[in-house]
């Protein structure tokens, strides 16, 4: 299948098929309204808003966030209570099934000469709390994972729960890296046994597809960053996201048996337009002669046609250390593109890779590419104001957070915008992929830096949470944001 992408400034009416290049009018699609219905400040000393997690038995959303856990009322907004993790180390994901709650926290990190014992390299942690009791969950209520898991979640059956261990070493420099390096991994947890049935590596896994980022090139082993799980169970896609990559993880046998190159996206291309400058004072977004790795974080899957396809978040990653970026100039571009931030690893003079695809994409499971947004995201946001043009040179919007949700037999993707002026996140309809539009996005004035979205319909209703990481301006706590989401019917529908 050819790859489809949206023309900018055309994405409500207009459909482009790269290849066959067929233009035909969409017909008329019923639009989404956004109603917020509260804002909840993070006030715990410490406390984050980063990845929610809704448990529909007590109607309440819990907020995962560095030292704990908000338990939030979500018909008000009220806090529940507060659930502190630190005694474990630092809480980095919350996933809930059928009411247990699993926590994904990391060993303590603190600074050699108070806590020598206290390194994120070391193993971490998976904590298990009844959402009734808000207490921890039966006889074993924490189970051993591997090094720095980021992000978990469970199957569609409850049965599993898949934990990505990202691994991430403490120090980031070329010669001693490696040595240093935990593995990446995903532990496979039987829920109802309580115990580890397999923790499974990367190691001498077969890799395809194009442009795979391998350790020689990132200074890095590969690290899994998020996981989604096919709608059989059978299958699980953990995206590598410094590898550029995304690995296939056999739910049956516990292992992996693929890695899958993403490719790369050519800025130079009708549609992808980018704004690689910052400090010109103005946003000018324009065909420019430099590539980028998408390199997903968040990913989600959804079945069309009896097919399941993956829907990735393309934000892009620099080493902790930047040492692998470096502005375009230092391989010889010039203005507009001299202060574009590439890798240093993968560039060279005339062939410039910066991180980031600035978009988000629709792959068949196998990893072919079916659609990706072009610069719909960036566009969309300079329309409402709210575009960074100090981001332009490095990852533009940074698209992080996915979710999906059906509304009346439509689907619709979420995507968080981390790096605009105010929190925003873009609603795509994905119902049809020969007809993928942007609907509208959702902008909201004193939060900031969407990190992760939970979409969910309770008692008929459709809503959609927001976990911004960041305080916005003159604020000191984070916050999360819920809205109401409806269709609104045109005076032809009701006829």
């Amino acid at each position: 299948m050819h790859s489809r992408r949206l023309l900018p400034g055309a994405a409500l009416a207009l459909a482009l098929v790269v290849g066959s290049v067929h233009i035909g009018a969409q017909p008329p699609q019923p639009a989404l309204s956004f109603t917020k219905l509260w804002t909840f400040n993070h006030t715990t000393p410490g406390q984050l808003s980063e990845i929610p997690a809704f448990d529909p038995r007590t109607n309440t959303l819990w907020v995962a966030g560095v030292v704990g856990v908000d338990v939030l009322n979500a018909a008000t907004g009220a806090l529940v209570t507060h659930i502190d993790v630190t005694a474990h180390g630092a809480v980095n994901s919350v996933a809930i099934h059928n009411g247990l709650a699993a926590f994904a926290v990391e060993a303590p990190s603190q600074s050699p000469t108070t806590c020598p014992s206290c390194d994120r390299r070391n193993p971490g942690k998976v904590l298990f709390y009844d959402t009734d009791t808000r207490l921890p969950s039966g006889d074993v209520s924490e189970i051993g994972v591997g090094s720095l898991p980021d992000m978990l979640t469970f199957t569609h059956d409850g049965r599993k729960l898949l934990v990505a261990n990202e691994g991430t070493p403490n120090v980031a420099a070329d010669t001693p890296y490696l040595p240093i390096d935990p593995p990446g991994s995903v532990t496979i947890i039987d829920v109802q046994r309580r115990e580890v049935i397999e923790t499974a590596t990367l190691n001498g896994v077969p890799i395809s597809g194009a442009n795979v980022r391998l350790p020689a090139s990132t200074g890095m082993d590969f690290e899994p960053e998020y996981i989604a799980v096919s709608h059989d169970n059978r299958r699980a896609f953990v995206t590598l996201q410094e590898a550029n990559a995304v690995a296939v993880l056999d739910l049956v046998n516990h292992e992996f048996t693929d890695i899958i190159g993403l490719g790369v996206k050519d800025f130079n291309q009708l549609g992808n337009e980018i704004d690689p400058k910052d400090d010109d004072g103005i946003v000018l977004f324009r065909r420019v002669a430099a590539k980028g790795f998408y390199m997903p974080d968040a990913v989600a899957t959804y079945r069309w046609r009896g097919e399941t396809y993956l829907v990735m978040a393309n934000e892009g990653d620099f080493r902790e250390d930047n040492a692998d970026r470096a502005a375009a100039s230092t391989f010889g571009a010039t203005s507009p593109l001299d202060r574009l931030r590439v890798s240093n690893r993968d560039s060279s003079p005339g062939n410039l890779f910066a991180t980031g695809g600035r978009s988000f994409s629709i792959r068949r499971a196998d990893g072919e590419l079916v659609y990706d947004s072009g610069n719909i995201l960036e566009r969309e946001a300079q329309a409402r104001l709210v575009y960074d043009d100090g981001r332009s040179r490095d990852k533009g919007v940074e698209p992080e957070g996915v979710a999906l949700l059906e509304i009346n037999e439509r689907t619709y993707a979420f995507i968080g915008l981390e790096r605009v002026t105010k929190a925003a996140v873009a609603v795509f309809d994905i119902t049809d992929l020969d007809a993928v539009r942007f609907v509208d996005m959702i902008v909201t004035t004193g939060d900031l830096s969407p990190e992760g979205l939970a979409a969910y319909k309770y008692r008929g209703n459709h809503y959609l949470a927001i976990a911004n990481e960041v305080p916005a301006p003159g604020l000191t706590a984070t916050h999360t944001t819920l809205y109401r989401l409806d269709l609104v019917r045109s005076a032809d529908d009701e006829d």
